[in-house]
């Protein structure tokens, strides 16, 4: 790795992607919390909707009247690399990723610019993985998807309950997932686009895995599990098939930490059974659906991408995260909570992160890294300080 000195650039970040709804949320925290000395500015392809944006951040921040507004497109490999090679830490709200990522990806690669995203799209970090951790390995860009409620309180989670178990011991850690909170427009498109996918899906997986090196003597797993009562929780745990447990998966094989054996399984949890099977029953129609294109384009529908829950759901809304942790002869239940995880704590979670790898002295890595990885304990102290709790419930 010899990363590139990126000191000299022209912003310290760049969202990208910010008249979206989640992009919006991202900039209205960026503008209440960024540091008086960060220099960020807008991107994005239409310049008169970044005006109207600023022209809102103006009355959290006076200070944003002077934010740098950037053109640039996912069409346009140009306005991209400039947006790459002007800042040290871009961010990325424009989804679904597969579909639209990739070649800024491969600029922040090729440039040595850090890169964090929201994808939760298995798909487009496998293949993200395959063509471009290497360049970013060289350059020392460290590419970080999955930066939003898909992973964070989950792998900084399992590494916070990590943290507290023996060392040297075989790990098991069960994640039971609870919120009442609803989604947007971009949301709902990057879903049924991935479940729309299997097939590609499960190509790119399989490119990954034939490229990823194993840890050497030690043994990492995050099966897809059956149903199970959790008497911990007082929930029926039902398996959760997201990027979730990969994300966890790949911090535990980077970390010796996690000891020689550890295992991860991922759950919703849902109070009642008969919730628990309708949940279950309604996501398989859902991908079923997902596979036919007209009826695929008519759940598009439902909600327009920009389109999401307004400020009083939103305030209502809420998740925790509790993880059943055994090692050693230990057994420890912890729990990450906060407000609504899909928009204003996601973009607390990604803003969060941008400001880490702008600012805090982080370990020296480099590549595709998670959350865990990249930024540990040093996120999770950023969170905390934010309002998003975790605590020890158990041991």
């Amino acid at each position: 790795m010899r990363r590139q000195d990126t000191t000299g650039r022209a912003h310290d970040l760049v969202l990208y992607g910010a008249t979206g709804f989640t992009g919006a949320l991202t900039a209205e925290y960026l503008a209440a919390h960024a540091p008086r000395d960060c220099r960020w500015a807008l991107a994005g392809r239409n310049i008169a909707k970044l005006e109207q944006l600023r022209d809102r951040l103006v009355k959290i921040d006076p200070a944003c009247a002077d934010l740098p507004l950037l053109r640039a497109d996912s069409g346009d490999p140009d306005s991209l690399r400039a947006l790459a090679t002007g800042t040290r830490v871009l961010v990325s709200t424009v989804g679904p990723y597969v579909r639209h990522g990739e070649p800024l990806v491969a600029a922040c690669a090729a440039a040595g610019t850090d890169y964090a995203d929201l994808s939760g799209e298995s798909e487009f970090i496998d293949r993200m993985y395959v063509r471009h951790d290497a360049t970013a390995r060289a350059t020392g860009a460290r590419l970080v998807h999955a930066s939003g409620f898909d992973s964070v309180p989950h792998d900084l989670g399992v590494l916070f309950t990590v943290g507290l178990l023996p060392e040297g011991a075989p790990i098991r850690i069960d994640g039971f997932v609870r919120t009442n909170a609803t989604f947007s427009g971009g949301t709902l498109a990057s879903a049924l686009t991935a479940a729309s996918r299997p097939i590609a899906m499960a190509r790119a997986a399989r490119a990954r895995q034939r490229t990823t090196p194993r840890p050497v003597g030690r043994t990492v797993r995050a099966p897809l599990g059956a149903p199970v009562r959790s008497r911990e929780t007082h929930t029926w745990g039902v398996p959760l098939p997201t990027v979730d447990p990969q994300i966890i998966g790949r911090s535990a094989a980077a970390l010796e930490r996690y000891g020689p054996d550890f295992r991860y399984r991922h759950y919703a949890g849902v109070q009642r059974l008969p919730i628990a099977v309708g949940g279950a029953l309604g996501a398989g129609a859902l991908c079923t659906l997902a596979q036919v294109p007209p009826a695929r384009r008519w759940l598009s529908a439902r909600l327009e991408p920009g389109d999401g829950p307004d400020p009083e759901r939103r305030a209502r809304s809420w998740f925790k995260v509790r993880f059943v942790a055994t090692a050693g002869g230990k057994r420890l239940i912890t729990e990450v909570s906060g407000g609504d995880p899909g928009y204003d704590e996601t973009a607390k979670m990604l803003a969060e992160s941008a400001l880490s790898l702008a600012f805090d002295d982080l370990p020296e890595t480099a590549g595709q890294v998670t959350t865990a990885v990249a930024m540990g304990d040093a996120l999770t102290a950023r969170l905390q300080k934010a309002g998003i709790t975790f605590r020890v419930v158990q041991g």
